[in-house]
């Protein structure tokens, strides 16, 4: 039961989609005023020390955002970029920095990090980002925590780590008090997970999910003078700029954020919908596929 919750909530921190097409063009808008902001997407972009690109992890429109966004990071930055995938949790980082300096084959690595069993997303949608990584010879990270130990926050709170497993969390966590975040991870648990665990506890994984993900990009700029960094994880994760870019802002004050909030869209919107205000510091809009119907 945990292991079906636990997928469900990673699939609760991204969006659900709409239309098809693989392209995802630049439709973007300012999330704060709705001026378009397509043409200053490099100059935003090589302005960063973090770029935050969500993703509903299914679509690969929105994979492709993100490697547009680290092509542009490369483009100012050149070798002194990283990129944080949420995708593998931080046990994995030696399989990981393996395989983004070619000592690992694909096959290699899809079974060492058990990508099928660790995420079960296609990793053909992923490809690309690492293909990149691995020609330029960038830096990779592994941001998440283990599974179990997310799991284990969602039926006991922190207090139930044992020191075992409370060894993967970071120095002063901090459990969200952000109103409008608070309230988008009360709809995913309102929906899917209130059979199975008290809200205090599900707030406090998400938090330590979310706190670890972000200290680990922060440990990497603090110690990485010059570097940028492109996060890789679900929206839900960047949403409202809580989630991983706070947890950055805490442990690393003077890195300048950006994030790109991805909104599946069938066509590039005439005006900037209201209702998608200051999902991110930008609003990135393009087609989803469709989901496939249940049998």
């Amino acid at each position: 039961m945990i292991k079906a919750a636990l997928l469900a909530l990673t699939a609760a921190m991204s969006l659900t989609p709409g239309a098809c097409a693989l392209d995802p063009g630049f439709c973007i808008f300012n999330g704060r005023d709705g001026v378009p902001g397509a043409a200053a997407f490099n100059a935003a972009v090589a302005a960063s020390d973090l770029v935050c690109v969500g993703e509903s992890h299914d679509q690969a429109n929105d994979h492709l955002a993100q490697l547009e966004a680290l092509k542009a990071l490369y483009a100012a930055r050149g070798r002194n970029v990283a990129v944080g995938f949420e995708m593998l949790n931080m046990t994995l980082q030696p399989v990981l920095e393996d395989y983004a300096a070619g000592r690992l084959s694909e096959a290699e690595f899809l079974l060492k990090a058990d990508w099928r069993k660790e995420w079960g997303f296609d990793f053909n949608l992923y490809k690309p980002i690492f293909d990149f990584i691995r020609e330029k010879k960038l830096a990779a990270i592994a941001l998440n925590l283990p599974k179990k130990v997310v799991a284990k926050i969602a039926r006991t709170g922190l207090a139930g780590l044992s020191p075992e497993e409370a060894k993967y969390l970071p120095a002063n966590l901090h459990v969200t008090t952000d109103e409008r975040y608070i309230a988008y991870i009360r709809q995913s648990f309102d929906g899917q997970m209130s059979d199975m665990f008290k809200f205090e506890n599900y707030l406090a994984a998400m938090s330590a999910w979310n706190e670890a993900m972000g200290a680990r990009l922060a440990d990497f700029l603090n110690a990485n003078p010059g570097f940028a960094a492109l996060s890789v994880a679900g929206s839900g994760h960047m949403i409202y700029n809580a989630g991983i870019p706070a947890s950055v802002k805490a442990r690393a004050p003077g890195a300048r954020i950006t994030t790109y909030f991805m909104q599946g869209s069938a066509a590039c919107p005439g005006a900037f919908p209201a209702a998608d205000k200051d999902l991110g510091d930008y609003i990135w809009y393009v087609r989803h596929t469709a989901a496939p119907a249940e049998k």
